[in-house]
């Protein structure tokens, strides 16, 4: 889809949208408590955009406060779906790294087993995916109920959470484990500069389960390049499209 924007070419997916401004990014330095180290000298084309983060973050506010409220229902119904599935907890929560590693909780529907944790040290030679991220396209551990909730994207709800409470955003690089933080290279941890979000360039790609971990890395840092408010609503209303077709799931 191209969009033209002051003489700039923008596309989502695998295509970018040139950016003139380069200005570097800040990062906070030494990190505190239950936070991972960011990129130390993050390259001069990843440019701070602070108004494009303000009007993102009144953007996010409301936009997951109005949702919350909306889905209340339907969140509800998924909760007592997914607890007398198994009896178990229908919210998961795990650590992830968030903008310049600050760690934070972020929620989901739980859709794998109690045990999942605990499981994946019997499975993990099976990861199909290179570079620290560990996946399986049939995990054992996903429920049934897992599977609907996650080949519609349901799951993530929890996370507008998240997003109200300033520790995401709906647009942008997925929040990652410490320990695969852990094991980014320096470019790498440019993902870290911008905060996390729902969905990005990876989540639209029609064919993103077959993305390598490089290329997914190269999917981010280019989404930080071109990130302004348009390309996060064409992300966004492309997301809504993956999602009711059900592509890449």
């Amino acid at each position: 889809m191209d969009l033209k924007i002051r003489g700039m070419r923008a596309m989502t997916g695998y295509e970018s949208l040139t950016v003139k401004k380069d200005i570097s990014v800040d990062f906070s330095g030494t990190a505190k408590e239950k936070k991972s180290e960011g990129a130390k000298n993050p390259p001069s084309e990843y440019s701070e955009k602070p108004v494009y983060e303000f009007v993102k973050r009144i953007f996010d506010f409301v936009a997951s406060l109005a949702a919350l409220i909306v889905l209340s229902p339907l969140l509800l119904a998924l909760a007592l779906v997914i607890y007398f599935d198994d009896k178990g907890n229908p919210i998961f929560s795990q650590y992830r790294c968030g903008r310049n590693g600050k760690q934070f909780k972020m929620y989901k529907f739980r859709t794998m087993c109690t045990n999942a944790e605990e499981l994946l040290c019997k499975i993990k030679d099976q990861n199909e995916m290179d570079g620290p991220v560990f996946k399986i396209k049939d995990d054992p551990r996903i429920t049934k109920v897992g599977k609907v909730l996650r080949s519609s994207g349901l799951d993530e709800l929890p996370q507008l959470v998240n997003i109200l409470m300033g520790n995401m955003s709906v647009v942008g690089p997925r929040p990652a484990l410490p320990k695969e933080v852990e094991q980014y290279s320096e470019e790498d941890k440019v993902r870290l500069s911008v905060m996390p979000g729902l969905t990005c360039y990876w989540q639209i790609a029609p064919d993103r389960n077959s993305v390598s971990f490089e290329q997914w890395m190269k999917l981010d840092r280019q989404y930080i390049k071109d990130r302004n408010v348009l390309v996060d609503i064409v992300i966004i209303l492309k997301t809504v499209v993956t999602v009711i077709k059900r592509q890449g799931c």
